[in-house]
């Protein structure tokens, strides 16, 4: 009797084991089902805006003065001319800019006018008139401009071209006592033609450097006594050359993620 027990218990305890196996496996959590990351999102900066800012840097104006001989007392030739000398006027400037740009793919095409004060001077003694001195001065200059521009995401590179304004002083100094012998005050219109690179460090400032050169040509120039009697004339050329810093601010910022590229 004991031994058919025995032999029961151990059939049982097998059968036990063999259906433990398949029910130990079932049990097991299954892996779960990770979904793939969405692809990575990098924001693009977008140069399209209106904008306003601030500059500042230093110019030279290249200036020759010829003396138009009306009457042929000097050269003997009525109207004829005869060189006085050149000079370069030099200082600095300060102004404000305001434009607007619009971003197609990478090119960036703009409109800005720009207004500055100014303080070139510089002067020669007279080739002519050796005891006199002339000197020149800008005050003041405004630029209307066009740009076109590439740019690398936050970097844009631009070129600009267009017209250009500035406000002459002319005057004429006996060297032996340092009076002023004339002078003469113009606005002069010109060609403008400039590059620059900017740098947009937040998604609404940006910084940037530009150098800019105006044509002004040549223009015959009356001259007055400081009693305003008529002294003479005057053709006077002059080109510019300037280098600025420049800070905006962009109404606006980034504009709509894309996703990046692998």
């Amino acid at each position: 009797m004991k031994k058919i027990l025995v032999g029961a218990i151990g059939a049982i305890g097998a059968v036990a084991l063999s259906l433990s196996a398949p029910v130990s496996a079932a049990d097991l959590a299954a892996h779960p089902y990770v979904k793939a990351p969405p692809p990575a999102i990098a924001a693009v900066y977008d140069w399209s805006g209106f904008y306003i800012g601030i500059n500042g840097g230093g110019g030279s104006a290249h200036k020759c003065w010829d003396f138009v001989d009306a009457t042929g007392a000097v050269t003997g030739v009525p109207g004829s001319l005869v060189g006085e000398g050149c000079h370069n006027a030099t200082g600095g400037t300060v102004g404000g800019q305001i434009g607007y740009r619009w971003q197609s793919g990478q090119w960036v095409f703009g409109a800005e006018g720009q207004g500055n004060w100014a303080d070139f001077r510089g002067d020669n003694t007279s080739a002519v008139f050796p005891a006199d001195r002339n000197r020149s001065r800008i005050d003041s200059f405004g630029l209307i401009t066009g740009q076109i521009g590439y740019a690398w995401n936050n970097v844009l590179f631009y070129v600009k071209g267009g017209g250009a304004v500035v406000g002459d002083k002319y005057d004429v100094f006996d060297i032996p006592s340092g009076a002023l012998v004339a002078s003469a005050r113009e606005t002069r219109w010109g060609g403008a033609v400039g590059a620059g690179l900017e740098f947009g460090f937040t998604p609404n400032w940006s910084v940037g450097v530009e150098y800019d050169h105006l044509f002004l040509g040549h223009r015959t120039i009356g001259f007055t006594t400081p009693a305003g009697i008529a002294a003479g004339s005057d053709r006077i050329g002059q080109d510019v050359d300037m280098g600025l810093v420049r800070l905006n601010y962009r109404f606006g910022g980034y504009g709509a993620p894309v996703a990046a590229r692998y």
